[in-house]
């Protein structure tokens, strides 16, 4: 029987009779310990209270009080709340039921643990990366719409048409959020599997890098294929535009907020939400205030650069208080748009976790 256990970033190790998370020592009553056990190896099985009774106390003659009294450590220990669980589900006058997903691996000789080949940290990666991507597109365009609706009330507009504008700038907005979706959630997809398979004691740390290096990654490609697009259709190409320094900095923004916010398993599935929104808020800011440039900034450098383009921002510098789309437009724009970005991918990630979960459940 497999004796060392991991769920999210916690792990059970039943010979040394040890419980720890993210590599700390979580302190746990010797009984305690003996019933979390029992619930962890019949992850998804209901443990009737009599069970409970025969394998934890044994002789011991105990009430009910005393075994609530077990269960409310064990949640407290690991950070669970009995109104909204991801541990340990109470299934009134029955028992109750360990929910969380379970790695089951044996220690290796040089003291790590080996996870099976066939852990689902894979399904989960692919999940997330999915998951990330599809929240990234949705994110462009509803920033689109933004963009397009102030354009439709710029000057010379009126031959393009209010509907044309708004399609045009969804699509191309709606494409770069997919991109830029998919390479924050690839590096922390592949991140957090290599870290579940190293047993990483600061998962999290590895998660940051890798949304980090994805941003850069899908970014800087980005860039560089844009940028030769335009040389070869128009014979120049406008430097400055947003790039990979930009994608890794939302990239890493957005990973904090989702760590920050207690991870896509918190108990209040908006916290990572809000924090990863108001970390790519503060992102999109402090990139503009130190001259890089996002989407409006580059469509600004876009206009600049090409005297025949019918882009023009001067409504939205107008929204702002600016007579034109000047610094103070890009710095709010910069901050609406790593918001909006962040929403929508780690929304997304909150999501796609949750209805993984509830399936989990429901098959249980």
């Amino acid at each position: 029987m497999t004796d060392v256990f991991h769920f999210d970033d916690h792990e059970l190790d039943v010979p040394n009779r040890r419980l720890s998370r993210d590599g700390r020592p979580v302190e746990l009553n010797a009984r305690y310990f003996d019933a979390l056990v029992l619930l962890v190896r019949a992850q998804g099985q209901l443990i009737p209270k009599d069970r409970f009774f025969e394998e934890v106390w044994g002789e011991v003659v105990v009430s009910d009080s005393a075994l609530t009294q077990c269960i409310k450590d064990i949640r407290k220990a690991l950070g669970d709340d009995s109104s909204n669980p991801r541990y340990v589900q109470t299934v009134p006058r029955h028992g109750y039921r360990f929910m969380a997903e379970v790695r089951a691996g044996a220690p290796a000789a040089n003291g790590t643990v080996q996870v099976p080949a066939d852990a689902p940290t894979v399904s989960v990666a692919a999940t997330e990366l999915f998951a990330g991507t599809v929240g990234g597109g949705v994110a462009g365009i509803c920033g689109g719409l933004l963009y397009g609706f102030a354009l439709t009330n710029a000057s010379g507009s009126a031959e393009l048409g209010t509907l044309s504008i708004l399609l045009v700038m969804m699509t191309l907005t709606g494409f770069l959020g997919v991109l830029g979706g998919f390479g924050v959630s690839m590096g922390l997809a592949v991140s957090g599997w290599l870290a579940a398979r190293q047993r990483a004691a600061r998962p999290w740390a590895w998660r940051i890098a890798g949304a980090a290096l994805g941003g850069l990654l899908v970014g800087s490609t980005t860039k560089l294929l844009g940028l030769d697009a335009f040389n070869l259709l128009l014979g120049r190409t406008p430097a400055g535009m947003t790039g990979g320094i930009e994608g890794a900095c939302l990239g890493a923004a957005l990973a904090a907020g989702a760590w920050l916010g207690g991870g896509f398993q918190a108990r209040k599935r908006w916290h990572p939400v809000a924090a990863g929104a108001a970390t790519g808020c503060a992102a999109g800011v402090l990139i503009t205030l130190a001259g890089g440039r996002l989407l409006g900034g580059s469509l600004q450098l876009l206009a600049d650069s090409f005297s025949q383009s019918r882009l023009e921002l001067d409504a939205l510098g107008r929204f702002f208080g600016e007579l034109q789309f000047g610094t103070f437009s890009q710095v709010a724009l910069g901050g609406l748009e790593g918001g909006l970005f962040g929403a929508g991918v780690i929304g997304a990630l909150v999501l796609a976790s949750a209805l993984t979960q509830t399936h989990r459940q429901r098959h249980d």
